[in-house]
């Protein structure tokens, strides 16, 4: 497959990541168990994604400043995951991407997010630069963006959604903002899907996509106070310690707790796969638990109640031979002290 010319003016990087400010009152939980992640790192620059299926158009993964990119190259592209069963979609989960959407596809649509049954596709999530729609059998519901992401604002530059669905209720976000609730889907599906339709020399793109079983703050509540939590909705920049924004949803549900409950104290762990030297890891893990420590100290938690180990490869609950193990075992968890 040709590699991808990119024009590297087009795409400043380096603005993309909001301030976690912007983030303060997100409410968004992830998933506690990784079915599928991939940030496209173990796929060679210029070849399609190794963990996805190309059902049709064309799509391709470049590279781009530091960061691995899926870009959707022609009209009536497909992909989906690939898993070892076709049935994995979860009654409870969470979906994660990054899309980018140049200026030149105005009021066309973006990336979607397939909903299967078999050959069938029931419901669907649509991006465009104006709002998030969802379809389903009961009908087409919008959602519209708010103005600091509405029309000529959503162009290029990455924007974060994240879907929740549990209890037959979707609820959808863009970057910090919730922008669509389904109260009632009524869809029945047990896969999902990428596409998009995208034409020649113009990037539409995404990445960093991720599906999770669960999602909820009740769930984080009864952990916490059990004496233990894992969470992979914590996520920071590649082999950095910097918070990224979309984590503050988690990071805020945690706070609550620990504010409603004073007389907890945790051990704030950090834990990495076995990519790269052990002792780097130890070293990137401890920086990355002293990171979420720090932020949850600025929500005002009292330092003296927060400890921080980073113990890099050294504990696994995944296999690091396989790229969903890898997945799993890049976690932050909270030990009750």
């Amino acid at each position: 497959m040709k590699k991808l010319l990119i024009v590297m003016t087009l795409l400043p990087f380096c603005s993309f990541a909001q301030e976690i400010k912007a983030y303060q009152n997100y409410d968004f939980v992830a998933g506690t168990k990784i079915i599928f992640s991939d940030d496209l790192s173990d796929t060679q620059d210029g070849e399609f994604g190794i963990h996805w299926k190309l059902n049709g158009g064309q799509a391709v993964v470049n590279k781009v400043g530091d960061e691995k990119v899926f870009f959707i190259t022609k009209y009536y592209t497909a992909l989906s995951p690939r898993m070892k069963t076709p049935n994995y979609l979860p009654a409870e989960f969470t979906i994660e991407f990054d899309t980018w959407l140049d200026e030149s596809y105005d009021s066309n649509p973006g990336v979607s997010l397939l909903f299967k049954n078999g050959e069938d596709i029931p419901a669907r999530i649509s991006t465009n630069n104006m709002y998030v729609s969802f379809e389903g059998p009961d009908g087409k519901l919008n959602g519209d963006f708010p103005e600091g992401i509405r029309s000529e604002q959503y162009f290029n530059k990455w924007h974060h959604y994240a879907i929740a669905y549990k209890n037959n209720q979707m609820k959808v976000y863009c970057d910090q903002y919730r922008v669509l609730v389904v109260p009632d889907c009524n869809f029945k599906a047990v896969s999902i899907g990428i596409a998009g339709d995208a034409s020649d020399g113009k990037n539409m793109m995404f990445k960093n996509f991720k599906l999770a079983a669960g999602g909820d703050m009740n769930m984080i509540s009864k952990a916490f106070t059990e004496g233990k939590y894992i969470s992979h909705g914590i996520r920071f920049d590649v082999n950095k310690a910097t918070i990224k924004p979309e984590s503050m949803g988690e990071i805020n549900a945690i706070a609550k707790i620990l504010k409603d409950n004073a007389a907890l104290k945790f051990e704030i762990g950090g834990h990495t796969d076995s990519d790269g030297d052990e002792a780097s890891n130890v070293k990137l893990s401890q920086a990355r638990a002293e990171a979420v420590k720090n932020q949850l100290i600025s929500l005002g938690i009292d330092a003296s109640r927060l400890s921080t180990k980073g113990y890099g490869e050294t504990k696994p609950i995944g296999d690091n031979n396989t790229f969903d193990g890898k997945a799993n075992n890049r976690r932050v968890e909270f030990s009750k002290m």
